[in-house]
């Protein structure tokens, strides 16, 4: 519901980076268990007070017009970064803060300006909400199963699969009705950190192309200063 605010407020999208990722060698046998992965990951991920995220939209996914989004968050409700989307068929890129519930966005000309009021805003710290945002997905994916090992921005992390409802993403991805697929990857150290989170939507019932929601989390706990910027 706050992603899908944010969309209609701004009428614009987020920027992102979509992480690459190499496989290993690593057998299934030798893998651990994708559901103590997943409760290992949801527990980190309720722990992180900030991190950098980025988010890409592939496809089109209802009520998102959301193309790509990369920035830094923390729980507490601060957000800055740079954000795309679909505007009239024409990518429109721009520059946002989020700070105490006030909204300020930045345009190709001009500069910041404060979003009137604040009915319909989306808090992209909701990823960090332990009751909404990635834990609540990590913790109900059903049929959990560790794929493999593989590296992703640098970092080892186990790929685990499985399904999850629509009330389990509804925080993350606005538009879905019914269950989706997830993959996820997980930090393999001792943080079990979540690295990625792929959620691909069914193809429709014309039979198009199925989309998905990319997200990634990275420097997790890393300081991070986000102030109200000067308004012109």
């Amino acid at each position: 519901m706050l992603m899908r605010r944010w969309v209609a407020l701004v009428s614009c999208g987020l920027l992102c980076l979509l992480a690459g990722c190499s496989a290993s060698s690593s057998t299934v046998s030798s893998l651990p268990d994708g559901s103590s992965l997943l409760h290992q990951a949801a527990g980190a991920t309720r722990q992180m007070n900030s991190a950098h995220f980025t988010v890409k939209v592939n496809g089109t996914v209802p009520g998102l017009p959301l193309t790509a989004a990369d920035g830094d968050l923390t729980r507490d409700g601060k957000a800055k970064g740079t954000a795309t989307v679909d505007e009239f068929g024409q990518p429109l890129q721009i520059e946002f803060v989020l700070v105490d519930k006030a909204l300020y966005l930045e345009g190709p000309t001009g500069g910041f300006r404060p979003v009137p009021g604040g009915t319909g805003l989306y808090d992209p710290t909701a990823i960090l909400n332990p009751n909404t945002g990635a834990a609540r997905v990590l913790s109900g994916i059903t049929g959990a199963r560790t794929q493999g090992k593989e590296t992703i921005n640098g970092i080892a992390a186990y790929r685990v699969t499985g399904e999850a409802g629509k009330g389990v993403v509804a925080g993350l991805v606005p538009g879905v009705d019914s269950s989706v697929e997830v993959t996820v990857w997980v930090r393999a150290d001792s943080t079990h950190q979540l690295v990625r989170a792929l959620i691909q939507l069914p193809s429709d019932k014309q039979g198009a192309h199925s989309s998905s929601v990319d997200i990634t989390l990275s420097n997790a706990n890393k300081p991070v200063t986000i102030a109200a910027p000067a308004l012109r």
